[in-house]
């Protein structure tokens, strides 16, 4: 529910990677208005389109940009474009939603930070392993509850399937994917910074390497970081090798320690075990308990539909969003190349 009366009023630019359509479902539940369009790519608009008729396909993104009525633009376009259009967007007094990574240099970050402090307008990203997950959001509550005590590590684990020949070309280049570490990183970061509470933090160590597609020298399948911050510390690993055996593009897993027990996510497979995803295992001092997280709500969409009719942060602080950011793009501006 939203404390203010009305609804919002959102449009797509750039619809390059599939996360699009989460973006846009995860708007449309929390009751706001899909009402334009606009892809430079015949072919993904044409399936787009199908998926949603409700909105209108127009001929040049200014289209968007200039109309008044719009108060939120959403992009997954490719990822380098993302921030240049999130800073457009808050120049023409529009709120912006963007997949991960949004922003794929340092540079980028700094000026959207100035643009967003000058103009006052929301810049938030769509952090999927986190918002669009239910037991990610069951467990942000365990440990608000204090359940595990105080969280001393986040260990994020993001194997990915390549399925190479589905992938666009801009996906093997790095000047435009923006690296592992800034992309598929970003949403292990994200989650370190949640979990343990901070608002400050470093990163300690990290590296990045290509070990089984030398055929695409820009691509990096391989990447860890160790990051430090005022409210714990976290490791992250993320990969580009899931096997063709599995049944899911990913076994995604989540552990958070804490002092006093500790939470295991399996967020989209339990290998050999429970059907489905959405598996949460808590250890404490009196036993060790599952949760099922299938039917947890998810709260990004209606957050966020509420801090733009209020200008609130509930979906997310905009210093949490930003610094999310900024540890993936200097883990992959320090890391280590390997192999």
């Amino acid at each position: 529910m939203t404390d203010k009366q009305g609804t919002v009023r959102f449009a797509v630019i750039g619809i390059n990677h599939g996360h699009i359509y989460g973006q846009v479902n995860l708007l449309l539940r929390a009751g706001a208005e899909f009402v334009a369009v606009y892809a430079k790519e015949p072919d993904l608009l044409e399936a787009f389109s199908k998926a949603f008729p409700q909105a209108q396909v127009v001929a040049d993104p200014r289209q968007i940009l200039e109309d008044p009525s719009i108060q939120l633009v959403v992009s997954a376009g490719i990822a380098n474009e993302r921030a240049p259009l999130g800073i457009k967007a808050m120049q023409h007094g529009k709120d912006y939603m963007s997949d991960k990574p949004g922003f794929t240099s340092l540079a980028q970050l700094a000026e959207a930070r100035k643009v967003q402090k000058e103009t006052g307008r929301i810049y938030s990203i769509c952090y999927s392993e986190h918002f669009e997950n239910q037991s990610t959001v069951k467990a942000g509550e365990l440990v608000a509850q204090g359940r595990i005590g105080k969280v001393v590590q986040t260990l994020g684990l993001g194997p990915h399937r390549t399925n190479l020949p589905t992938r666009p070309a801009w996906f093997f280049v790095k000047e435009q994917y923006g690296g592992i570490l800034t992309d598929i990183g970003s949403h292990q970061c994200e989650q370190f910074l949640f979990f343990t509470g901070s608002t400050e933090a470093e990163v300690v160590s990290s590296s990045v390497g290509n070990y089984k597609h030398p055929q695409y020298p820009e691509l990096e399948d391989f990447g860890q970081v160790t990051l430090h911050g005022n409210g714990g510390n976290g490791y992250v690993r993320v990969d580009w090798y899931t096997p063709d055996g599995l049944s899911t593009w990913g076994d995604g897993r989540l552990t958070i320690l804490g002092t006093e027990g500790y939470i295991e996510l399996r967020k989209y497979v339990d290998i050999a075990g429970k059907p489905g995803g959405n598996h949460l295992f808590v250890v404490d001092q009196k036993g060790t308990e599952y949760i099922d997280c299938n039917e947890v709500f998810l709260p990004y969409g209606s957050q966020l539909v509420n801090d733009i009719l209020n200008r609130t942060e509930t979906a997310m602080t905009q210093a949490h969003c930003f610094l999310a950011s900024e540890l993936a793009l200097k883990a992959e501006a320090q890391a280590i190349r390997l192999g």
